[in-house]
């Protein structure tokens, strides 16, 4: 998409570096329904609303120095966590497994600020949290 046809700034967003980009578009896409406002080799900028997230490609020689484990592991060691609303956790549950990435059981939901939350994770293990109206 040309830059003169994208929307307008967005708000608020966060960048993830991704070892296979296209799977990433994917999954954000299918799981938080971000739309790829543009997107090329080396990156992809997905929208919600006044919310931006780019997804860029980690280049390969970076990418040939560690292994993604498949089933993913989490990274609960992160300091981010990416959060989403949904309109079915229950829905966006099926699609994240679908999409090679998961978001846990119903019995591991809670209740905050008026929200049902889960959390789970993309296919490269990125920590997300998944929000649906309670």
């Amino acid at each position: 998409m040309p830059a003169e046809s994208l929307p307008g700034p967005a708000v608020g967003g966060a960048v993830v570096y991704a070892s296979d980009l296209a799977r990433l578009i994917d999954f954000y896409a299918g799981v938080a329904a971000l739309t790829t406002v543009r997107r090329d080799t080396e990156f992809a900028q997905l929208r919600a609303g006044d919310f931006e997230l780019v997804l860029h490609q980690i280049p390969e020689h970076i990418a040939a120095t560690f292994e993604l484990a498949d089933p993913p592991q989490r990274r609960e060691d992160s300091a981010i966590k990416l959060v989403f609303a949904v309109p079915s956790i229950a829905s966006a549950r099926a699609r994240a497994a679908s999409l090679g990435g998961g978001v846990d059981a119903p019995d591991r939901e809670w209740r905050f600020d008026g929200w049902t939350v889960c959390d789970g994770h993309d296919p490269e293990g990125n920590v997300i949290q998944l929000r649906q109206a309670a």
